[in-house]
């Protein structure tokens, strides 16, 4: 996997996965939206943690600056 996040988009992934977490205990990690809140959570969680998003590849994007070797 091509890391194609930034340092900045991981930590706001991080910051989501962590605020998601807290509001989902709060609701009730055992209603439908605590669920979907602790999915939501994990997800932010891993593609913060792994640097890479699936969605981003989906659909071309790339918030992960080029390396200098890359650049003309």
């Amino acid at each position: 996997m091509v890391r194609n996040e930034s340092t900045a988009d991981r930590i706001i992934r991080l910051v989501v996965a962590v605020v998601a977490a807290v509001v989902a205990f709060t609701v009730g990690a055992g209603s439908a939206l605590g669920i979907v809140l602790l999915v939501v959570g994990a997800v932010m969680l891993v593609t913060a943690a792994v640097g890479f998003c699936p969605l981003y590849r989906v659909f071309g994007l790339s918030t992960c600056p080029m390396p200098k070797s890359q650049v003309h």
